[in-house]
This record gives C-alpha cells, structure tokens and sequence, in this order.
C-alpha cells in the first residue's frame, strides 16, 4: 500500500479489482454533509474530517477509503444550527437510504466483504443504519451473508481525559460542539488554508427548551451558526484529537475486521 493511494477512486480499475476481490480489504466510506459551520468554516467541514480521518485509519489498516457522501441528512437545529440557514444543503432522509444502500451492494458486487461507515454528521447516524439494514436484507435474498458493516462516528472515540485536556474551563456538551473548540481544532491541523479563525464569533453556548418546534424558531440559532465558541481552538489541539480517535477507530477496526 505504501507506492498507491488509499483513495479507491485514484485508481485504475485494475488496481482497485485486484485490491478488493478476495474480499479481505475493508473500504472505509466517509459521510458528510453541506453545512455551515460559522462565519470561520468552510461549507463541507463533515465532510473533510470523516475524510482525513479515513485517510490516515486506512493506512495503518491497509484499507482503501471511498469517495466521500457529500450531502447528508437535514441539519438539526439543537446539534447543527438547523436546516433553514444559508449554504446548509441537505437530502432527504429516504434519498440519503436509497444511495447509501445503492453504494454498499456495489462494492459488495466487486468484491468488497468488510465497510466501515466514517461518519462527519450528527444526524446521518440512523438513516446510515437504515441504508445498512436494508442493503444486508437484500444481500442475504442473493445468498450473500459474509458481509460486515461497521458505523462509527469519530467524535465518539474522544476520550474523558482527552476532554479535559482540551476544555480546562469546563467542557460545554456534545450537543452545542457544531462549529466550536471540536471541529475549529481539527480543521486547523488538517487543512489551517481553509479556517479563518480571526472571523468567529465568540459567545456562550446555545441553549434550547427541551423540545423542538417545527418550522424552526431561527431566533434559538446563534446568530453566527455555531452553538459554541470556537476561539480556544488551536492545531495543538486539532493533532491530539486526530492522534487519539485515530488510533480508537484503527483498534476497533482490527477487533473487527481482524
């Protein structure tokens, strides 16, 4: 793996044929989605982290990773801001299914016997369970039952004591990170060309009732997008998160695939 690339669409298909056929090589397969991500972000955030993230798994694994989702679920408003906010661009949810059903049974016709899911978005989570259920149903009606699946979203690998070290004041909660001291640190060690840091707007973190309304009240929404403060972000700390769910995901992903 060492003189070709990781990424399965850069190669030629012979390539990518005698990589996967013998069904022993997992793909990893990022999901993302368009979302804003404040005044200091880039539209595709999800989907860059799930991608670098799958990137630097699939090297010590010895993994290839797939073309990115880049158009995810709705953007919910007490853990993305909302789906009414400019630049969010979204699928629905049976949209979302259908592809991601489509996409696992044709890596499983070339071959592929192991897929791991790298999820960069919150509310993709149960539609990626949906689209899995429903692939496996129809494998399993063509006799094909040697397949796993593995979902898994990066931040779920952060550690209590990771957490301390990168929120000494106090850590807000997972459901107010969107756009904060998370993603800001991760996209300044992964890609600082795309984060203008000097442009986000710090302020407490967001707090909702404890129920939703639909169509959404826009005022409950920081008027920055964000649902926390990303000024104590930093690439220090964008490395220590990177190093710490890496090395989570590549352990469970050698429990898993062997």
């Amino acid at each position: 793996m060492s003189t070709r690339s990781v990424f399965a669409a850069e190669l030629p298909w012979p390539d990518y044929d005698a990589a996967v056929r013998d069904g022993r090589r997992p793909i990893l397969v990022p999901i993302g989605s368009m979302e804003q991500h404040g005044h200091h972000m880039p539209l595709h955030v999800d989907v860059l982290l799930p991608t670098e993230f799958s990137r630097c798994v699939a090297e010590r694994i010895d993994a290839l990773v797939a073309p990115p989702f880049t158009y995810g679920y709705k953007s919910h408003q007490k853990s993305g801001g909302g789906n009414h906010l400019p630049g969010t661009t979204s699928l629905d949810g049976a949209t979302l299914v259908s592809a991601l059903k489509n996409v696992i049974t044709e890596f499983v016709r070339h071959g592929v016997r192991k897929i791991a899911f790298m999820n960069g978005h919150f509310e993709n989570s149960w539609f990626i369970v949906e689209g899995v259920d429903l692939a496996l149903k129809e494998l399993r009606w063509d006799g094909i039952t040697d397949v796993k699946i593995v979902i898994l979203s990066y931040w779920d690998f952060v550690t209590e004591e990771t957490i301390k070290r990168l929120y000494p004041d106090g850590f807000p909660g997972w459901a107010v990170e969107h756009g904060g001291v998370l993603e800001t640190s991760l996209m300044l060690a992964l890609h600082p060309q795309l984060v203008q840091l000097e442009r986000a707007v710090d302020h407490a973190p967001a707090k909702f009732p404890p129920y939703e309304v639909y169509p959404v009240r826009a005022e409950w929404t920081p008027p920055s997008g964000t649902l926390s403060s990303p000024k104590e972000a930093s690439a220090a700390k964008g490395e220590i998160l990177l190093e710490v769910c890496t090395k989570g995901i590549v352990d469970a992903l050698r429990v898993e695939f062997g």
